[in-house]
């Protein structure tokens, strides 16, 4: 009490002056009224994570529509001398002549230009498969690839691991850590010995190159365009059939609701893989319809299970009972009155289906079940990468990581609509 005495002088009239209230500002409006979609929509904005999702999920849609116009490839071009082709070269250069070229995984060797342009293959003067040894020509010069001792310590290691399964005493970790760090090849031009002394990035096919010598980033585009279309239409689809299957069993109630629901637990209780085999047997092909109409059969219970309880919710409202004693129908109750009061949930939902039906369908094309070849899905880029996973992990890595991130963004999209749409957490 003496600290606050020293600093005021609490006899001084001016201290306990009485404050002026004008009464008049206190109907003053402070900010401008807004209605409950602007309220969503600026405590949306305000989630950075969920605009940028928004942002992303905006550009990969019209990447997929629009690219494909403009690329100089298509997801089905082919050219087998580019046949797995890395997105990152190492390249050899030619003294005296500027050329630079590429030794590719089948011992060819392919010009590119040192900005990483692919070129023509050499002209092929020799395969010896006795001494494993190619010769070739480039710009005059005589270039010769000599993979016989990779071979030959190859061969050793297969010996070395029967040897083990045998039981013999054999240091197989040590042979093996050796053969996965030599030299796969050696190459010489005119006949001395060349090492690799470029680094560049591939500027014809960013992405690089399939087993066919196709565009991997064409094909990972067009990818989304299958993934994207399959996981809208499963959407709109759930939207019609199970807000109207929902809304329907949730306000008529009784009898009627105890049937709907039961069709619902029927359809939930057969596996999805079961309805794509079915599917294709009956359509005798496997096509983009075919998957949009089976993820469409099965993920609409969910969304109808959803209306059905906040319509049972709101339908004792009492807005609802003045629209009935005013003669509304029930049709118009349903879309003028309950349908609204529950688009919050339901839009939340559907977005967090679209990236399900993403993966399901991702999944059914890995496993053979999806579109068909030559058509790109990211599921069918996946399944073809596997085979050489070890040798050209890039295949692999590009289409998994566009279906991990498309997941990803429409999942932080939904938690973002979900937190916008709750009036609760309004400020």
């Amino acid at each position: 009490m003496t600290h606050i005495d020293e600093q005021f002088d609490l006899n001084n009239a001016a201290l306990w002056k009485e404050i002026e209230h004008d009464f008049t500002k206190s109907e003053d409006i402070k900010r401008r009224s807004l209605t409950f979609y602007q309220d969503v929509w600026r405590r949306f904005r305000e989630n950075k994570t969920a605009m940028f999702s928004l942002v992303f999920i905006v550009l990969l849609t019209a990447t997929a529509l629009f690219l494909p116009y403009f690329w100089r490839y298509t997801y089905s071009d082919q050219n087998l001398e580019y046949s797995n082709v890395p997105c990152r070269l190492e390249l050899y250069e030619i003294d005296g002549t500027g050329a630079s070229f590429y030794i590719t995984n089948d011992y060819n060797v392919l010009q590119v230009a040192r900005d990483g342009t692919l070129g023509k293959m050499a002209e092929n003067t020799g395969d010896n498969l006795m001494t494993r040894q190619k010769n070739f020509v480039l710009d005059g010069k005589d270039i010769k690839v000599d993979y016989s001792q990779y071979f030959a310590a190859k061969k050793k290691l297969y010996s070395l691991r029967r040897a083990a399964e045998r039981g013999e005493k054999v240091d197989l970790p040590a042979e093996e850590h050796k053969f996965e760090n030599m030299k796969r090849y050696i190459v010489t031009v005119d006949g001395k010995e060349v090492q690799p002394s470029l680094r560049v990035w591939n500027k014809s096919h960013i992405f690089g190159n399939d087993a066919l010598g196709r565009d991997i980033f064409i094909r990972i585009v067009y990818g989304a365009r299958i993934s994207l279309a399959v996981g809208f239409a499963t959407a709109l689809v759930c939207f019609i059939i199970g807000v109207l299957f929902g809304g329907v069993s949730g306000y008529c109630g009784g009898k009627v609701d105890d049937a709907m629901m039961r069709v619902v637990d029927i359809i939930n209780t057969i596996p999805t893989l079961l309805y794509v085999i079915l599917l294709r047997v009956l359509f005798d092909s496997g096509g983009l319809f075919t998957i949009i109409l089976t993820i469409g059969l099965t993920y609409w219970v969910s969304m109808a299970r959803l209306v059905r309880g906040e319509v049972l919710s709101l339908k004792k409202q009492e807005f609802v009972l003045a629209a009935k004693s005013l003669g509304a129908p029930t049709r118009y109750i349903l879309l003028r009155h309950l349908l609204p009061n529950i688009m919050g949930p339901i839009m939340v939902t559907i977005t967090m289906m679209i990236p399900n039906a993403i993966f399901t369908e991702a999944f059914l094309s890995f496993v053979g079940l999806g579109v068909s070849a030559p058509i790109a899905s990211w599921g069918t880029l996946c399944n073809d990468a596997l085979e050489g996973l070890y040798t050209y992990p890039q295949q692999l890595l590009f289409p998994a990581a566009a279906i991990s991130l498309t997941i990803l963004t429409f999942n932080l999209l939904g938690d973002g609509l979900r937190d916008a749409l709750d009036p609760k957490l309004r400020k």
